[in-house]
């Protein structure tokens, strides 16, 4: 057994005992919120503000959830793209359905500076009351449950606490996308906890504090909206709060190629606003070069037929990966009893599926491995079949608008 070959085994070792430390950090401290927090009489009115582009498959579903919450005073703020689109007739059917204050205009600036998502976002905020002391952010694939706005705000009560944030939870469904979409969100879900990155699909944050930090400016050059935030929180020495209750479960297929465009842009986001983006950037290198090297060194074993070497090497590969298959078991675990205390559950997976999340663990590591990279040497990124140019983070353009309706009939990536 060759030098080599006793690097990499230990290599492997070394990572495996690193995510198992990473993995049982993420478990033990998951629940543990200790804030002061508001009591029922005194929650302050939010609005909700949500920007669609697309009609999204569970758009309806979201949309009657948030008329649902239960929170005493809220208005909900939808900025649709266009009339055209085909989001705004879904979304002016719930106007009639509630007693709810909704607001449901076009987005009537589109700046070349910056993404449509942050362009509806600084209209939705512009367009607030006064006296609106929150201003909560949801996605369309976002389904609330009823408490949902009740335990987003009630942290906020804490005068430390500047921003509080859910994250998401994917089902693994049937498509190769899916699973490994799956398999890549087990592990930014324990990054985001554990270093505190918001997720816009479920955030709410103070508006004063979006006065103080000159949000809206900030918003007219970005690409995204969420990721920034903790510089800015951290700037104005405030905390970001994660809110383990508001783990978000997302139903939705997703084909190879758009999980690999999807991954992309999250990692650009990340590239562009996250002060830790080098750590992220080693970390998933090392975690895809390691495993592949042992694959490689496998096979040319094989043929070289040295059997020792053979056997320690490829079973401490398929160790490894057996090992990252019950970490994301413990991951799931964590996030099923949590949805159990609101009376959600998640369907048992089949042998099959079990099987083919075990085969999805080195498919994710390599297509993410090449998301990196891109993501390192990109300048144009394309999302919801509009293309920006990305020169830094705060050189951001849009290179020519289309309705979404319009690109729906031409090109089936329109709704990534």
């Amino acid at each position: 057994m060759n030098t080599l070959t006793l690097i990499i085994v230990f290599s492997l070792l070394g990572l495996a005992l690193f995510e198992t430390y990473f993995t049982t950090l993420f478990v033990t401290s998951f629940s543990q919120n200790k804030r002061d927090v508001y009591q029922d009489d005194e929650l302050p009115k939010v609005a909700i503000a949500l920007c669609l582009r697309g009609a999204d498959p569970f758009l309806p579903h979201c949309l009657q959830a948030l008329l649902n919450q239960n929170y005493p005073d809220y208005e909900l703020k939808i900025v649709v793209d266009s009339r055209e689109d085909p989001a705004w007739n879904i979304a002016t059917q719930i106007q009639n359905q509630t007693d709810i204050p909704v607001q449901i205009s076009p987005l009537r600036i589109r700046r070349e500076t910056c993404s449509l998502k942050c362009s509806a976002l600084i209209q939705a905020v512009s367009d607030l009351d006064r006296d609106c002391e929150i201003i909560a952010l949801v996605d369309a694939d976002t389904i609330p449950h009823p408490n949902w706005l009740r335990e987003l705000v009630r942290p906020l009560k804490d005068s430390k606490v500047g921003l509080t944030t859910g994250n998401r939870w994917y089902v693994p469904g049937t498509q190769w996308g899916t699973l490994c979409r799956y398999i890549w969100n087990v592990a930014a879900v324990g990054q985001m906890y554990l270093y505190r990155i918001p997720w816009g699909g479920s955030l709410a944050i103070k508006t004063e504090i979006v006065r103080q930090a000159r949000l809206l400016e900030k918003w007219q050059q970005a690409f995204c909206e969420d990721t920034m935030l903790r510089r800015v929180m951290e700037d104005k020495g405030l905390q970001v709060e994660f809110v383990a209750s508001l783990m978000m479960v997302n139903r939705e297929e997703c084909a190879l190629p758009n999980f690999r465009r999807w991954v992309n842009r999250q990692l650009l986001s990340s590239k562009l606003y996250h002060p830790g983006w080098r750590a992220i950037l080693t970390y998933g290198t090392i975690t895809f070069l390691i495993p592949a090297t042992a694959a490689l060194l496998t096979l040319i074993n094989v043929f070289t037929r040295q059997w020792i070497s053979t056997v320690v090497l490829g079973g401490s590969l398929v160790t490894y990966i057996l090992l990252v298959f019950l970490l994301i078991n413990v991951y799931e675990r964590a996030i099923r009893q949590k949805l159990a205390l609101r009376n959600e559950t998640l369907p048992p997976y089949s042998a099959v599926t079990l099987l083919k999340l075990m085969l999805a663990i080195p498919l994710t590591q390599l297509v993410c491995a090449i998301a990196f990279w891109q993501a390192m040497l990109t300048k144009q990124v394309e999302w919801r079949g509009i293309t920006y140019q990305i020169k830094g983070p705060w050189d951001i353009k849009l290179l020519e608008y289309f309705p979404y309706h319009y690109l729906n009939r031409n090109n089936p990536k329109s709704s990534l």
